[in-house]
């Protein structure tokens, strides 16, 4: 008895001998196909992760977003008529910070029936082409905004002296933190977009 295998099919021939004499050995052939589940396994699970990565970073950009877009804090000074606010549109690095994380939120949403059809159907190719091409344009677009954002908000912890550029957070300190927590939430969706280009590469690779 011995067995094959090839495209996914098992074939088993067995062969049996008879004592008398004159007749050859009879051949039988046994035929076995491995199921599409069997198949695809792996890359269905490959598909399970990236849609479960794509939800945590819609959370991470959506938390980005929504902070830096509300950062707004008034101080007083001497009367309420008249005072210091700062604002995240006071300043065009933070209002790119925003659009960049909005239309981030936006495709992830968009890439998540996408998603979905790679878990249903994971030998699809097209799919995970088109969401490899778009996660690495979001890479740069989302590492950008972060990184940008992260210039200014440093500059507001501790100025520079050299550009008489003054730390303001010792007066802001609610504005500092919120646009802080914006930044690291957008560096974290920044991380997750270079995991699902990873995925989607390992998925294409091996198809």
């Amino acid at each position: 008895m011995d067995s094959t295998k090839s495209s996914g099919e098992t074939a088993i021939n067995i062969t049996e001998s008879k004592s008398g004499k004159g007749k050859a050995p009879a051949t039988y052939t046994a035929m076995t196909k491995a199921t599409p589940y069997q198949q695809g396994g792996w890359k269905r699970g490959i598909s399970i992760f990236d849609f479960i990565l794509r939800i945590c970073a819609l959370v991470a950009a959506l938390a980005a977003t929504t902070t830096m877009g509300t950062s707004d804090e008034s101080l007083p000074f001497f009367t309420q008529f008249f005072q210091f606010q700062a604002s995240y549109d006071d300043l065009p690095t933070f209002m790119f910070f925003v659009v960049a994380n909005a239309i981030a939120s936006g495709y992830l949403v968009l890439s998540l029936p996408f998603s979905i059809v790679c878990i249903v159907r994971p030998h699809a190719a097209g799919a995970k082409l088109l969401l490899l091409i778009f996660d690495t344009v979001l890479v740069g677009f989302t590492t950008a905004a972060a990184a940008s954002a992260a210039a200014i908000v440093y500059l507001a912890h501790n100025g520079n002296s050299n550009t008489n550029w003054f730390a303001i957070c010792q007066q802001f300190t609610d504005f500092c933190q919120r646009v802080s927590g914006a930044v690291v939430a957008s560096f974290i969706a920044a991380v997750i977009f270079i995991f699902l280009v990873m995925l989607s590469a390992v998925a294409l690779r091996r198809h």
